[in-house]
């Protein structure tokens, strides 16, 4: 799974904008304001530059610099938003369009159905841009720097995970059973990940979903 952007970290009840500026985590209709607006727009160019340029010329050969150039910034505004270049490939902020599905979750359900249904409704909901964009995070993930990065950033991303269950079962983040909760999910989702073919999406999705099934039913084997 992606990593998750430390600019748009979610409070409760809020899955924070996606890449095209929209907020996805107030309802119908919601916008952020302009300042968020200009903030996520000078994101979403920079990982779209960085993006392109990685695919005309590889991702060893694309400096910081080169992509600061082609999105109009300098390398300190890149930094401000990506701290590595390995984020600029991991932050593509889908996980927060799952973990709005997931809180939109009737509150009767248990987490790990309340995360079954989520990814349900996070690939239903998905544009073709967000499945592309998906796509070549996986494909670049095989990349040895951008997979070292991506495990470092799981922990952040369990953080998460533990904030929205904390919420849906009135708990502590820091708890340790909503953390061991947390971490189960997560662990499904890198067994999905790891022996998944980089870019078959579809694949992903559905061990993803008999982990969970398997999470859910005690882990029968």
């Amino acid at each position: 799974m992606s990593a998750l952007p430390e600019q748009a970290s979610p409070g409760p009840g809020h899955a924070g904008p996606g890449t095209d500026g929209q907020d996805r985590g107030h309802g119908p209709g919601a916008r952020l304001g302009l300042r968020e607006r200009k903030k996520a727009k000078t994101r979403a160019a920079i990982r779209d530059h960085a993006l392109r340029l990685i695919r005309e010329q590889g991702y060893d050969a694309t400096t910081v610099e080169q992509i600061a150039e082609a999105a109009e910034v300098s390398p300190s505004t890149f930094f401000r938003y990506f701290p590595t270049k390995e984020d600029v490939v991991l932050q593509d902020d889908l996980d927060l369009l799952w973990m709005d599905a997931f809180r939109a979750q009737p509150p009767g359900m248990s987490p790990i159905a309340a995360m079954r249904a989520a990814l349900h409704e996070g690939f239903a909901t998905m544009s073709s841009e967000d499945m592309g964009m998906l796509r070549e995070t996986m494909d670049l993930a095989a990349i040895p720097a951008v997979r070292a990065r991506m495990l470092d950033e799981f922990a952040r991303t369990n953080q998460l995970l533990a904030t929205a269950i904390a919420e849906r079962v009135g708990r502590s983040p820091d708890d340790f059973a909503v953390q061991t909760v947390a971490g189960a999910v997560l662990g499904v989702a890198m067994a999905a990940w790891f022996t998944t073919p980089h870019d078959d999406i579809e694949a992903f999705a559905d061990k993803y979903e008999r982990g969970l099934a398997l999470l859910e039913a005690g882990l029968p084997l």
